[in-house]
């Protein structure tokens, strides 16, 4: 017996020092940022008061495209034309369906493909929160700017559509999803044009008017104009990724910029679920509200199986160097550890979404009476689908969740596959990279997994290296401000940005 339990404990002792030189000497990315402290904002106020006009005209998309008010988008686009006159004289500029723009800036070699930088004109409304300061024309670039926000609004500190530049931020809806990286753009280009620079490539800018709805009339006409027309990209740069501030990537003592390198795909499917109807006081022994919970309790309590896909894998080695022991431990031992990762993953709303087509119960319809059994009941699922999983697979999920009940299954909204993965070798990438070192050095920069659809993936048919980043660094308070109440983006942040684009454009080919 003692012979056993000294084998047992030479296996063990044997386990824990293979465990730990796999992960000493696991080949996790260095981060060489040094100790440069980069690149330091100097306040344009022009450009600013710029931003600050395109915040106050309400380019808001809503429902159907029928239902837009689409005075506001052509207000928007004669702004930006007196705006930006150089640009728009010294490119070729272009609408695609009416209110979408194309601008093209030529480079001294035709033979080259060009890039793509894409944003989009549309907001979403900005709700009915109350309002605590309704002055207008407040133009306060010399504040001292505020503190980031720590917790998300309640309340609009100004007006959502005045523009607001106070306390260091320009405020209002849409100052980060996404009119101060339309602006960043066209700041850009119109240095490029002051200047007299002129890149060796083509550079393109697409700006969309629908993609807070789906951009089928924005986005997926300007893709299908580019193929119509032979182009194909080098790169496509759209939104997707931000620099998360220090200390909200939970263990990981520096700043982290996440490159979407893949966006999650998306299946909504309406369930009816149909059973007795009738009157509240003679039920049936199963109603068919309670076939609809027998249903929505297998989908969640079965999902479909988590996996760590290589771009997950990659954002693991990348950041995994940063990362506490025991979590450098399981990312350098996956040979042995995965089940225990995946399990440790799946526990969190946020790392569950990486490595899992993820199930969302959202919406529910049964009997509008309190003592009315409702003959059919209806709810939607929404599945956002993990590269390598497909639609078919999710629509193979539902019919195992409904097996036995007798249900019609439709599928809503715009069901989509997930997209392809664009690779990490590529000069598009590393340039990314090095714009992220020349505005923030120290931070951590690393593939990522983009969870909400943009309309990067409308392009797909015109390019394979398409990257989704915007170059911020915000808080988790700060972005859950996007979509939500009090919107805003300081002015240091607007000032790299545009700076950042400058430095993409104009070291693109160096």
């Amino acid at each position: 017996m003692k012979k056993f339990l000294l084998i047992i404990l030479g296996i063990l002792v044997i386990l824990v020092a293979v465990l730990l030189i796999k992960m000493y000497t696991y080949p996790f990315k260095k981060n060489t940022a040094g100790n440069s402290e980069g690149w330091k904002p100097v306040k344009n106020d022009s450009a600013i008061l710029r931003l600050s006009g395109g915040i106050k005209i309400p380019t808001v998309s809503t429902g159907s495209l029928g239902e837009f008010n689409f005075a506001p988008f052509d207000q928007f686009k004669e702004y930006l034309k007196t705006s930006y006159p150089l640009v728009y004289q010294n490119t070729e500029n272009t609408e695609v369906n009416t209110h979408a723009l194309v601008f093209r800036l030529k480079g001294s070699d035709p033979s080259l493909e060009p890039i793509l930088f894409i944003s989009h004109m549309d907001v979403v409304p900005p709700g009915d929160a109350d309002v605590k300061n309704k002055e207008q024309n407040i133009f306060r670039p010399d504040d001292k700017p505020l503190p980031p926000v720590s917790k998300v609004a309640e309340d609009w500190d100004f007006e959502p559509f005045s523009g607001t530049v106070a306390n260091g931020r320009i405020y209002g809806r849409g100052a980060i999803d996404m009119k101060a990286m339309l602006f960043s753009l066209m700041e850009s280009m119109n240095m490029m044009v002051k200047s007299k620079k002129i890149p060796k490539r083509d550079i393109y800018l697409a700006f969309g008017f629908d993609e807070e709805v789906g951009g089928q009339k924005g986005a997926v006409q300007i893709a299908d104009y580019f193929k119509k027309k032979g182009l194909k990209f080098d790169a496509v740069y759209d939104e997707g990724g931000l620099i998360m501030q220090k200390g909200n990537v939970a263990g990981i003592d520096s700043d982290v910029a996440v490159v979407g390198c893949a966006e999650k795909g998306f299946l909504s499917a309406k369930i009816k679920v149909k059973g007795l109807g009738g009157h509240s006081s003679m039920p049936p022994m199963e109603s068919a509200i309670g076939k609809a919970a027998v249903i929505m309790q297998r989908l969640e309590d079965h999902q479909m199986k988590p996996t760590i896909t290589p771009l997950i894998k990659q954002f693991f080695d990348n950041i995994g160097g940063a990362m506490p022991f025991t979590n450098r431990l399981a990312i350098a031992n996956q040979w042995l550890l995965k089940p225990v990762l995946l399990s440790q993953l799946t526990k969190n709303n946020t790392t569950n979404a990486l490595v899992r087509t993820t199930t969302a119960l959202t919406m529910m319809k049964g009997s509008d009476g309190t003592n009315v059994l409702s003959p059919e009941v209806e709810f939607v699922v929404n599945f956002r689908l993990l590269p390598g999983d497909t639609a078919k697979e999710v629509r193979d999920h539902i019919a195992k969740a409904t097996e036995g009940f007798d249900v019609e299954v439709e599928e809503i909204d715009n069901t989509r596959e997930a997209s392809a993965v664009s690779p990490t070798n590529t000069k598009a990438y590393q340039l990314i990279e090095a714009g992220i070192k020349e505005i923030n050095p120290g931070t951590i920069v690393t593939p990522y997994l983009t969870m909400a659809g943009t309309d990067a993936y409308k392009y797909q048919i015109v390019s394979k290296n398409i990257y989704r980043f915007m170059p911020i660094k915000i808080n988790s308070s700060e972005q859950q401000s996007i979509h939500s109440t009090n919107e805003y983006i300081s002015i240091e942040n607007y000032m790299k940005m545009i700076h950042y684009f400058e430095f993409m454009m104009t070291n693109y080919d160096k």
